[in-house]
């Protein structure tokens, strides 16, 4: 077999306790709290989301590593994008990529993205809220974050492209001076004799230039622009709504397919983002944003649009970005649920493997 794109999937590390989590949230608090407590909000409301095959894991257990990657390599991901978290130095959630890097296991393809962004309380309603703030102190603080990703740049297992280890960031418009920062990193880069850097930004903006500010691609974030999501979201669902969830907006998954389709011009820089769906109300409650009414077929027309969108790229660029492996509380996950099983999964599979 063969694949036709390179599929990607972004993995969240929030599934096992931190000190810091225990302080904000409550004790033993992790991404399943979230999800185990979502209740559906309106008629045909699809939450909670339960997790099947794999249960309600803990990611300190090398098992669920080994069995996730297991799955993931029989259903076409060639990687997992792992988030990770720097604060000027601070690292959280960090055991579960540390672990995988230390031990080698699973022998399964990995890259890295910054989530660069501060934690705040916007999504439990208190968006005043800052629990830690992303901060940007200098050089020497750049400079000791390469030296904290080279170890991973320099594994065997990390994903590259034209041999150049690929990273992303988040918000990359949030670095002050970023051109400076990506030149840095390229310097360092090659003086510890990688082949280079292969910098992917994500961005909302689909008009972004990665070329401007150092980087060699973009991908979008959760690959709907704001300005598709709030156009007409009662379009299909007004239904759904009554004075008591005024606040929720929803969105008919079958019309983002459609929106997404229509209106995403990829080129050479833009790696395309798909969503299996989306569904933030277990973390923001009637604050929530909805796709409603994504099934496997519909994934399925998102998936051929974005193994058509870089067909015409040189093979080892042809990324396609799955958001996500495991966003539970976000709805956002291939992970099989107890409704849908292995569907996408499958869907995956079939389209990718030839």
């Amino acid at each position: 077999m063969t694949r036709a794109v390179r599929a990607i999937a972004f993995y969240l590390p929030q599934y096992y306790p931190i000190p810091e989590n225990d302080e904000w949230w409550g004790t033993g608090f992790t991404e399943w709290t979230n999800a185990a407590r979502a209740k559906p909000l309106f008629r045909g409301h699809y939450q909670p989301h339960v997790p099947a095959d794999l249960g309600f894991y803990d990611l300190r257990v090398p098992e669920t590593r080994m069995a996730q990657a297991a799955m993931a390599t029989e259903y076409g991901i060639e990687a997992f994008c792992y988030y990770y978290y720097w604060f000027a130095g601070r690292r959280l959630l960090d055991r579960p990529f540390a672990e995988v890097l230390a031990s080698g296991k699973p022998d399964f393809p990995f890259c890295l993205c910054w989530a660069n962004h501060s934690w705040t309380g916007i999504w439990a309603g208190f968006p005043g809220r800052t629990l830690i703030e992303q901060t940007y102190p200098g050089e020497a603080d750049h400079r000791a974050h390469f030296e904290m990703l080279l170890p991973a740049f320099r594994d065997p297992r990390y994903l590259k492209v034209d041999g150049k280890p690929v990273l992303l960031v988040f918000d990359p418009m949030d670095i002050p001076d970023v051109r400076n920062v990506t030149g840095l990193w390229r310097g360092l880069a090659a003086n510890a004799g990688l082949k280079g850097l292969h910098l992917v930004g994500v961005s909302w903006e689909e008009n972004w230039d990665p070329r401007q500010h150092g980087f060699d691609a973009s991908t979008p974030k959760n690959n709907f622009p704001r300005r598709v999501s709030w156009r007409n979201p009662l379009r299909k669902l007004v239904h759904a709504f009554n004075k008591r969830i005024r606040k929720l907006v929803v969105y008919s998954y079958e019309d983002f397919v459609f929106d997404t389709i229509q209106q995403h011009n990829f080129d050479s820089k833009r790696y395309p983002c798909i969503l299996p769906n989306w569904d933030n109300t277990p973390r923001s409650g009637r604050n929530g944003f909805v796709i409603h009414g994504s099934t496997p077929e519909l994934f399925r027309q998102l998936v051929k649009r974005a193994i058509a969108s870089v067909g015409n790229f040189p093979p080892e660029q042809r990324l396609v970005f799955i958001k996500a492996w495991n966003e539970w509380a976000e709805g956002n996950h291939l992970e099989p649920d107890l409704r849908f099983g292995k569907a996408y999964l499958q869907v995956v599979k079939e389209e990718i493997l030839k």
